[in-house]
């Protein structure tokens, strides 16, 4: 979830695609008419589009050609995004830092010409990591440190940390567990691979849960996880996704430090301590915000489209990847859509979700203070994959919706947006939607430099492939219109008994399990009420 994990993209094929040169010359474009000259004038305050369905495709190509020149041309998205990210930087959720976020947005709403206002909610609780310190205190003759950082919303170690036993659980599979026994008292280090593809990133959220709870079961001290960087680069995530503490302390190690520690425990088995120290700084229960921008719809105002993307960030970086480059394509693409002079036959939102690294909270929220407008959204659009190209959309398990975004997308086909997955998962802030039976869309996004850069301290803003995030919020834009002004809504919202089966199909089912959601969906404190 950007928890983040971008995991929506985790279980899907990557697709590469050839570059668009230039100033995107027509060659690129075969359905779309010239750029640089926009003959059509429609006053403001009326559709000026039919919907954009199989037999009125042509409109779709004419809302992409007035979008073209405005997002490509003098644009603000990128002198927004350094703002975003130079001048205010992390932004964990409950911070100040994310307080000055939520402004930033609001502004470039305001600017953008478009309504905004902000919706509170209850964030749990604060958290702020310490001065962790992690250091070999035996069998070597003085303090040797190691470079480690806490897990997100980790509990704080005693004043004078722990020092204790480290035990090696490899990859803490059982039959490793096994081979160790007693953990009791013990500080765990489990091992990783180095992440490079988007199931390695998977791997890291999947793995964690059931060795967090055996080590809680048994005893265990805390944990540290080998890095799946190389580089002795250092990046934060999160094993609790509900916005509480987690029942462990845990530290990501570097990875060439980790390896070394495992290296000492090898060679003198039983005999290395070492002494970890997490001050974190927990506070109590504050209110945060979503940033909400609306553009009415002129026909059907009260059906919704949604287009989002998390503001907060994790806070070792600058959040540029993850997921700043995405809250500035939002207000972007509302600045495009409110600037083309075209109203939409259904309301549209812009929203910037806060709380999204901790769990999808803001989302969650934003979905349970909507309850009753639910019937009536019509779908619900997601970037949180950084700048890579976008290759196409995850589905949600939805293939009836499939031909009309085809449709919709149609005017930019010769870019390459059109391998649609039919996955669903947990990753990013579509999940509560998706879980009450409202159509979801997720971009597939190329991994470009994405995974190496994520949640770490390298996530800054010359990061970003500014190109590639404009043509991204043409698509975004396009995408965003069209569902909004298509003459019928382009699925319907699922039955929880139609759920069911697309949770089982998808394998969602086994992810909620794992990751201690299915009770809570099951009851229906989760999604729609069975």
């Amino acid at each position: 979830m950007g928890v983040y994990f971008e995991m929506h993209s985790i279980l899907r094929p990557s697709f590469l695609f050839a570059l668009v040169s230039g100033i995107l010359p027509l060659a690129s474009f075969a359905q779309l008419p010239p750029v640089k000259v926009d003959p059509l004038h429609v006053p403001q305050g009326t559709s000026g589009t039919a919907a954009c369905s199989a037999t009125e495709t042509s409109s779709c190509a004419e809302a992409a050609r007035k979008l073209l020149p405005l997002i490509l041309g003098d644009s603000p998205m990128i002198e927004n995004l350094r703002r975003l990210t130079d001048e205010i930087g992390g932004r964990v959720t409950g911070s100040p830092e994310m307080a000055k976020a939520v402004e930033w947005g609001a502004a470039g709403f305001r600017a953008a010409g478009v309504d905004v206002h902000t919706e509170k909610y209850t964030m749990p609780v604060t958290w702020k990591e310490g001065a962790t310190r992690l250091t070999i205190t035996s069998p070597t003759a003085s303090s040797l440190p190691l470079r480690a950082v806490s897990e997100g919303w980790g509990p704080a170690t005693p004043r004078d940390g722990i020092e204790a036993n480290v035990i090696d659980i490899g990859v803490g599979s059982g039959a490793d567990f096994s081979q160790v026994g007693s953990i009791k008292g013990a500080i765990l280090l489990a091992h990783s691979e180095i992440g490079s593809a988007w199931p390695d990133l998977f791997n890291e959220y999947m793995r964690p849960p059931a060795i967090i709870m055996r080590a809680v079961k048994e005893g265990a001290a805390a944990i540290l996880w080998t890095g799946a960087r190389e580089r002795l680069l250092l990046y934060r995530h999160t094993n609790t996704l509900n916005g509480a503490i987690d029942k462990i302390p845990q530290a990501v190690v570097a990875r060439e430090d980790a390896l070394k520690l495992a290296r000492l425990v090898a060679a003198n088995p039983g005999k290395v301590r070492v002494k970890l120290a997490m001050p974190n700084e927990i506070g109590g229960a504050v209110e945060q915000e979503n940033v909400v921008g609306e553009i009415r719809g002129y026909e059907k105002p009260d059906e919704v489209v949604i287009l989002g993307a998390h503001l907060d960030s994790w806070e070792l970086g600058t959040g540029a990847l993850d997921n700043g480059c995405n809250a500035a394509l939002v207000i972007e693409a509302a600045r495009a859509i409110k600037a083309m002079g075209l109203v939409p036959k259904r309301t549209i939102r812009f929203i910037l979700f806060s709380g999204e690294e901790q769990g999808t909270v803001g989302s969650f929220a934003y979905v349970k203070a909507h309850a009753s407008e639910l019937d009536k959204m019509r779908g619900v659009i997601i970037f949180d994959s950084g700048s890579g190209r976008v290759s196409g959309f995850s589905l949600g398990g939805r293939r009836d919706t499939e031909a009309g975004l085809r449709q919709i997308l149609k005017p930019l086909d010769a870019w390459g947006a059109t391998q649609h997955t039919n996955d669903a998962s947990f990753g990013t802030d579509n999940f509560d939607f998706l879980l009450e039976g409202v159509p979801t869309f997720v971009a597939n996004q190329e991994i470009s430099n994405y995974l190496a850069n994520y949640h770490a301290a390298s996530d800054t803003f010359d990061k970003v492939d500014q190109r590639e995030l404009q043509l991204n919020t043409v698509i975004a834009a396009l995408t965003a219109w069209g569902v909004a002004d298509r003459a019928e809504p382009l699925g319907k919202r699922l039955s929880r008994a139609e759920l069911d089966e697309l949770v089982q199909q998808t394998g969602l089912d086994e992810q909620m399990k794992l990751l201690g959601y299915w009770e809570h969906w099951q009851s229906g404190a989760r999604g729609r009420r069975p």
